[in-house]
């Protein structure tokens, strides 16, 4: 592979090492090993600003960068909060509700793929906060956990916040796909 074909490629592999980093940090979540897992999941969150930077600056974008970028965010997130789950950190509420939204949204896409209507999803500012305020509250519960903080009074708000965000989220998105496969 030619330096420059490498550099083109640099955002994919970046994206690639992000989902490796899925598997290791729940391995990391299951052993209760917080520390190593909250740095993996920064890692993570670190390689995915670098490779939006690299795509963006130098013009690397791509419709396979795109969809691995979206799987490696969605694998991220999705595992993260099912192992917390499971471990008994988060309700498995809040598990339920991050992992059931990403369901009925991509179940709706693959709906009307097979309708032939395909819709195009573009995140919307409410999809945005949720978004980010699930990788603010994984974060923040890893932390406490790699450092023995009390989860405290902010869990349970922090908790209700991001449920709410998610089923608005879904309910947006699912709102645009209805109205997209009714026209």
């Amino acid at each position: 592979m030619t330096t420059s074909r490498l550099f083109a490629s640099l955002p994919n592999l970046i994206t690639l090492g992000r989902l490796v980093l899925v598997p290791l940090t729940i391995v990391m979540i299951a052993d209760q090993a917080w520390m190593s897992a909250l740095i993996a999941f920064l890692l993570a969150g670190v390689s995915d600003g670098i490779d939006g930077f690299l795509a963006r600056t130098y013009h690397l974008q791509s419709e396979l960068g795109a969809y691995l970028d979206a799987l490696a965010d969605k694998a991220l997130l999705i595992s993260i909060y099912v192992a917390l789950a499971v471990v008994g950190v988060v309700p498995a509420s809040i598990a339920i509700i991050v992992v059931s939204r990403d369901i009925m949204i991509m179940g709706a896409v693959v709906v009307s793929w097979v309708m032939h209507r395909p819709v195009e999803i573009k995140p919307l500012l409410i999809s945005k906060l949720n978004t980010t305020a699930q990788i603010a509250f994984a974060g923040l519960v890893l932390a406490a956990k790699a450092f023995g903080w009390s989860l405290g009074m902010w869990f349970g708000f922090a908790v209700v916040i991001v449920a709410a965000l998610t089923v608005v989220s879904g309910a947006a998105y699912l709102a645009q796909w209805y109205r997209h496969m009714s026209a």
